[in-house]
């Protein structure tokens, strides 16, 4: 199990996003990639409900799963990343992107995709049974 809750977000290809929907969360499976100073990066359409619940509300969470394989996936790390989405307008990010996720370039020009980097403000990282603490946006950067 990872020490560093940043070596257990970049191990992660894709990770549960949260968003507000009507008062009540509502979570997606998105690809994630991370930009140049480690801030998550996902490749939405406008077109997804969780697009549209960001564009009203940009509040939102990403969990990194990193329990595969495990026989019992309570024993292993997961952090939970807390933060804002903003549309980002950088080339170099979105080739970021389609380098981690080869596919992606098949759509990232349609005109309903648009790159977003997450503002974290903190995370919420257990380790392992009895392995819980609270992490700050500078250790996950």
């Amino acid at each position: 199990m990872p020490g560093d809750p940043r070596d257990l977000m970049r191990s992660c290809q894709t990770a549960a996003l949260g968003t507000m929907m009507d008062g009540r969360p509502y979570v997606s499976l998105v690809l994630v990639a991370f930009g140049e100073d480690g801030a998550p990066l996902l490749l939405l359409s406008r077109l997804a409900q969780h697009t549209r619940n960001l564009l009203a509300a940009p509040k939102v969470s990403l969990l990194f799963d990193g329990t595969a394989g495990l026989d019992d996936p309570l024993t292993g790390p997961r952090l939970t990343v807390l933060g804002s989405a903003i549309v980002h307008d950088d080339s170099r990010a979105l080739d970021r992107y389609i380098a981690r996720h080869p596919s992606a370039g098949a759509y990232a020009g349609f005109s309903d995709f648009a790159l977003y980097r997450v503002i974290i403000e903190r995370g919420h990282l257990v380790a392992g049974f009895g392995q819980i603490r609270w992490v700050e946006a500078t250790e996950l950067l």
